[in-house]
């Protein structure tokens, strides 16, 4: 496997910026980054995206294909202890929520 993948950004290779740039004088391009996978986020999704604007850019591109891939069919609940109005000693005054472990395996 490569150590090295190239960014997924729709528009990475279009961005002006001289990381970007590339070729001999005269017939010079802008170039999609290439990234370390073994670098600073070997994990995370940054070793799909060199930066956030390349990340967002592909997730506003194919957010709608994600959705029909996951679509989420019902709600999502977590189970809470009754909210508790509390008072610091400041005198601020919040609502302090707790969740409920319903874990039964330790």
């Amino acid at each position: 496997m490569s150590d090295y993948n190239w960014c997924h950004g729709p528009r990475c290779h279009k961005r002006h910026t001289t990381t970007r740039v590339r070729g001999v004088k005269g017939s010079k391009v802008l170039r999609t980054i290439k990234i370390n996978v073994s670098g600073m986020y070997p994990q995370g999704v940054y070793k799909y995206f060199c930066d956030q604007t390349c990340m967002h850019d592909f997730f506003w591109k194919h957010y709608q294909e994600f959705i029909r891939l996951h679509p989420r069919p019902q709600a999502l609940e977590t189970p809470i202890e009754d909210p508790k109005k509390v008072t610091s000693n400041y005198g601020w005054v919040h609502t302090e929520i707790k969740e409920i472990d319903n874990n039964t395996n330790p």
